[in-house]
């Protein structure tokens, strides 16, 4: 392949409330990287709260672009990929040598970074480098839409695995999920997979209720109504046995406690902009059990590309939107905006 440029585009968030475009001289790989040129990068929600001050792990100035769908330009020798082949980026940036890296639990890495939010390169440019370690080579059918959907598809694959514990299905369980978001219709893609019985999306706005219906959930709540939690354990005839918060907010909180009455399980799956507090008492005396859900495994990305090759998820119901790499700032406020589930940038 030609060589690259001596100088890139990328996207870079300075300070709050800014996105803007900058060139940069285009990254020479180390030992063990791999040099990638960007197909397609998403906007995350992470970023869009990013963008504004609101994440709690993530401080700017940064370079954005964790969802990652990119082509192999170079690699060191003894890779098990090749030149030319399409990839998609597990964007934990993990030591390998703590405890939690030891037991198979690298997503909790003690020292852990993140590619495109907290490292000092992002997806979202023209070109990057990367720990070949890192990539997951995608089937040659996929469309570059459907290898967009690797990364946030596996988020829900870990949080469903977490709420089967120790088995990864959901095989006859009820569930709730709080949020039609990107993160919360995924859940309901994973959660269908693994094998749930019945399944109540519940969200404020009706244009997400019906696109959750489009995607499979059996049935819609509002989640403004002063009952919610009554309404969905009427539209599943039972208790919740799983119940997923994808907004992760005091009231959602709430609703999950209640809806997971008695001996049912939350698992947190949005990223909480602040503290909330949780009727401990009611959690104790009722056998609740409120499982946090952090990124992913290799594991989960390899479940992704399963559910994705499928064909149960109708992609165009969840990638809405796609813009050029020099309109990055109008693809975030499409993303902020409500009005789209998924939106790509592409170089």
């Amino acid at each position: 392949m030609p060589n690259p440029p001596a100088m890139m585009r990328r996207v870079i968030v300075p300070e709050s409330g800014a996105v803007r475009l900058e060139q940069v001289a285009t990254p020479s790989p180390g030992p063990g990287e791999a040099l990638v040129r960007t197909v397609v990068s998403g906007v995350c929600g992470s970023d869009t709260h990013a963008a504004h001050g609101r994440h709690p792990f993530i401080s700017l100035p940064y370079a954005p672009g964790h969802e990652v769908v990119g082509v192999l330009e170079s690699l060191p020798e003894g890779s098990d990929l090749a030149v030319g082949q399409r990839v998609v980026v597990e964007p934990t940036l993990v030591c390998g040598e703590c405890k939690q890296c030891r037991s198979g639990r690298e997503n909790l890495c003690e020292r852990l970074r993140f590619f495109g939010c907290v490292h000092d390169q992002g997806g979202m440019a023209d070109y990057f480098t990367i720990a070949t370690a890192r990539l997951h080579a995608i089937p040659e059918d996929f469309s570059d839409e459907q290898a967009a959907l690797v990364e946030p598809l596996a988020t829900p694959v870990h949080a469903v695995r977490l709420a089967g514990y120790p088995e990864k299905d959901l095989n006859g369980k009820t569930v709730a999920i709080l949020g039609a978001g990107t993160i919360g219709l995924l859940v309901l893609t994973a959660a269908k997979y693994r094998g749930a019985r019945r399944i109540v999306v519940t969200d404020l706005l009706e244009g997400k209720r019906e696109r959750a219906l489009r995607l499979g959930a059996d049935a819609v709540v509002d989640a403004g109504l002063s009952d919610v939690a009554d309404q969905v354990r009427k539209e599943l005839g039972e208790s919740t046995d799983v119940v997923f918060d994808c907004v992760a907010i005091q009231s959602t909180t709430n609703q999950s406690i209640e809806m997971a009455l008695k001996g049912g399980t939350v698992v947190v799956v949005g990223v909480p902009t602040g503290d909330v507090t949780i009727p401990l008492s009611i959690v104790q005396d009722q056998q609740v059990r409120i499982q946090g859900s952090a990124t992913y495994l290799p594991e989960d990305y390899r479940d992704a590309i399963e559910i994705l090759s499928s064909g149960q998820l109708d992609v165009t119901q969840v990638v809405t939107a796609i813009y050029p790499l020099d309109e990055a700032p109008e693809a975030f406020d499409a993303a902020a905006g409500g009005d789209h589930v998924k939106v790509l940038v592409r170089p």
